[in-house]
């Protein structure tokens, strides 16, 4: 079976969102001031991620809207009954601090020149276009891919079997012909691998603690693995070999 294109998630795959994240909003509560009884600055940044991960699972649910997931994050972050203009203002002053802090990490450029030759690429995100392609543009990565898909615009998102689908669609490709990255080893790793697609997880240190079962992906702990698994396309699951 021959793979004939990757598409890509990301936030900690291609991107270091988890880094950015934390140094953002330390950043940014060094500017603003830590409002009173919410913690302390040390754990201030665990507290909005964890709060970040609870409202897009609402959002992903049809609960909330990508905009009102936004300003709810702030709002329970806060501890405050804010204005949807007083939430936006907030979180676009933080957004200010996360973009100071974004980086690529360094095993994706080395792994984009070594399939580039043989190999389509895309993007599928559980973000917007909006946000997505800004993000990809910034870190000078855009141009690296064909075609960038996100869950707000498609309607869909992942884990769901659709979603991953869509990105073949744009490809005009089966699913057995496309491999699909992603740092979480259930929402990446499984969906992928049950809508077809040949599933790789990039586990870069925090996954293991998020997986739920055995993912039927392919577990890799760097980049610099990919290119021979993509080629080798063995499907079987096999644990990394590097490390």
């Amino acid at each position: 079976m021959t793979i004939r294109a990757v598409v890509w998630d990301v936030d900690d795959t291609l991107f270091d969102h988890t880094a950015a994240d934390r140094e953002g909003m330390r950043a940014h509560l060094a500017a603003e001031g830590l409002p009173a009884g919410r913690g302390t600055a040390e754990d201030a940044p665990a507290r909005w991620r964890r709060i970040a991960q609870e409202q897009w699972a609402r959002h992903a649910a049809g609960e909330t809207t990508f905009q009102g997931r936004r300003r709810d994050c702030v709002r329970v972050f806060l501890g405050a009954d804010l204005s949807d203009a007083e939430a936006d203002a907030w979180f676009q002053r933080h957004l200010g601090h996360y973009e100071a802090a974004w980086s690529v990490f360094p095993d994706v450029l080395p792994a984009l020149d070594a399939l580039a030759a043989g190999h389509r690429h895309a993007v599928l995100s559980n973000s917007s276009l909006t946000v997505q392609e800004r993000k990809l543009r910034a870190l000078g990565l855009l141009d690296r891919f064909e075609s960038v898909l996100c869950a707000v615009e498609l309607g869909v998102s992942k884990p769901e079997a659709a979603a991953f689908l869509a990105a073949c669609e744009a490809l005009g490709l089966p699913p057995h012909e496309v491999a699909y990255v992603g740092d979480h080893p259930e929402i990446d790793g499984r969906g992928a691998a049950e809508a077809g697609l040949l599933s790789v997880w990039i586990d870069r240190g925090a996954g293991g603690a998020r997986a739920v079962g055995h993912s039927p992906a392919h577990r890799i702990t760097s980049l610099a693995e990919l290119p021979a698994l993509v080629r080798a396309d063995t499907r079987f699951g096999a644990p990394s070999t590097f490390g």
